[in-house]
C-alpha cells in the first residue's frame, strides 16, 4: 500500500490517513470517532456504516497508528472496533477471540496479510491487516461476510472530513 503516507501539515483530525469505504459510496449513515490523546494527538480514527436505518451499524472500521494503547489487547480479547460494535448494538454479551488465519489477498497491486479473526459470537465477522505506514485497519462486520471484494473498495478519505468545524 505504497500510496498511503503520513500527512504533513496536521488538520484538525488525525496525523495520518484514514483507509475506509468513501461516504459518498455508502447507502446508509456514516459516524466517525476520533480516539484522543493526552497531548492532543490522534491514537485512531474508526468509521461506523449504519445500514439498518438506525437499528445499529452494519460495519466499523478503524484506523490505529503505532503506538495507539487501543491496538493493545490480551490474548483472547477482541479488538477495539468489535467492541464498539457490540457497544453500538446493545450486546453485552462476552465475546472473545478463538481462531486466528493468516490470508494473503491482492488488493491492485499490493499484497495484503490479512488477518481473520474468528470470534466466539458466529454473527460477528472480523479482519485485520497492517498497512505500510504501520497503521493497523481492523474491520468488523455484524451478520454478513467480509469478503475480499470490500478490499478493492477501500481508500483513502480527505482530510478534511476529519476537521472540527
Amino acid at each position: 500500500m505504497s500510496f498511503l503516507r503520513r500527512r504533513s501539515a496536521t488538520p484538525a483530525g488525525p496525523d495520518f490517513d484514514v483507509l475506509a469505504m468513501d461516504p459518498g459510496d455508502w447507502p446508509g449513515n456514516l459516524g466517525a470517532g476520533l480516539l484522543p490523546a493526552p497531548d492532543g494527538s490522534c491514537q485512531g480514527v474508526y468509521l461506523r456504516y449504519d445500514l439498518f436505518g438506525g437499528r445499529g451499524p452494519a460495519m466499523i472500521i478503524g484506523n490505529l497508528p503505532e503506538g495507539s494503547p487501543a491496538r493493545e489487547v490480551a490474548e483472547g480479547e477482541v479488538p477495539f472496533e468489535v467492541a464498539q460494535l457490540l457497544v453500538a448494538l446493545g450486546n453485552d454479551e462476552e465475546v472473545t477471540v478463538v481462531g486466528v488465519e493468516d490470508v494473503p489477498v491482492m488488493q491492485g497491486d499490493n499484497l495484503l496479510i490479512v488477518r481473520r479473526l474468528k470470534l466466539s459470537e458466529g454473527r460477528i465477522s472480523c479482519v485485520q491487516f497492517d498497512r505500510s505506514d504501520n497503521v493497523l485497519v481492523t474491520i468488523a462486520a455484524w451478520d454478513r461476510p467480509i469478503t475480499d471484494d470490500l478490499y478493492a473498495l477501500l481508500k483513502p478519505l480527505p482530510a478534511e472530513l476529519f476537521q472540527q468545524g
